[in-house]
């Protein structure tokens, strides 16, 4: 039987663990006690980095001046249903260049991977115009549809639909099983760890969205928390308690996204990608 390592060596192992910890938090932890502080505090020097008195009213002036309720609605639906026809049609497409073979596969393959070295700032103006041809400019739909399905989500549900024997699905044949049965009754519980990740990652980049709202929407009930947290800087001004404060409610969602799906994602990191 191993031998734990002795208490010295782990009492330093424990303290750079902690050191590395405050390190990654410290803004974040900046932020949070920013918005407790008057704006005369925020640029005082020497900075002070607990408040003198701690005040809950930039939370209320913050959404008294712009409408973060409504934003948060906005993103938490845009995001939400990204999350869902992502989780569709990427497990579809991943579960057709992992299991099921035909000419050209690996060409296919090759080209969406060859996709992800394109910059979103090269596609922005063609999908700008393609938008609008079709009518969906400064809707929901167009914060929804252009990003039903990405290259990154096929790559990686492809890598773990690629970890699960073969066996499995040979034998769902034998009985008189379909692919479509054996998608759904197979691949698809095998892979919740990889679909949480995948959803974690498309959730995240979705909420965090703020170039094309900001260039597709005008109407601001139904723009995004990203766009609405940039309505407290105006010209040489900086609101920053009022922005730190939009910014700390803008993340209470995805710190709770991510509670729920910790252990999935863990486990759909360390399996995926560990098979070409």
């Amino acid at each position: 039987m191993r031998k734990p390592p002795p208490i010295p060596i782990r009492l330093i192992v424990i303290g750079a663990i902690a050191v590395v910890m405050i390190i990654v938090n410290l803004p974040f932890i900046w932020m949070l006690v920013t918005t407790f502080k008057t704006e005369a505090e925020v640029f005082r020097i020497p900075p002070s980095f607990i408040p003198t008195i701690f005040d809950l009213r930039n939370y209320e002036r913050a959404f008294q001046i712009v409408a973060l309720d409504r934003y948060l609605l906005n993103t938490l639906f845009v995001a939400l249903s990204v999350t869902a026809l992502q989780l569709v049609f990427n497990s579809l497409a991943a579960y057709g260049l992992a299991r099921i073979p035909f000419r050209g596969r690996k060409i296919v393959f090759a080209m969406l991977i060859g996709t992800l070295l394109v910059p979103p700032e090269v596609t922005m103006v063609p999908l700008y115009i393609i938008v609008r041809q079709m009518g969906m400019f400064n809707t929901y739909r167009a914060l929804i549809v252009p990003f039903m399905s990405s290259a990154f989500g096929i790559f990686l549900l492809r890598q773990f639909f690629m970890t699960i024997p073969k066996d499995l699905e040979e034998a769902a044949i034998m009985d008189g099983a379909g692919r479509m049965r054996i998608f759904w009754s197979i691949i698809l519980p095998l892979s919740k760890p990889a679909l949480w990740t995948m959803s974690l990652y498309v959730f995240l980049a979705m909420w965090n969205e703020y170039m094309w709202p900001l260039v597709i929407i005008n109407d601001l009930n139904k723009q995004v928390i990203q766009v609405g947290i940039s309505q407290f800087v105006s010209g040489w001004e900086v609101q920053w308690t009022l922005r730190m404060a939009a910014s700390t409610v803008a993340v209470i969602p995805i710190i709770i996204f991510f509670l729920f799906v910790q252990k999935q994602f863990v486990e759909g990191i360390s399996i995926s990608g560990m098979k070409g």
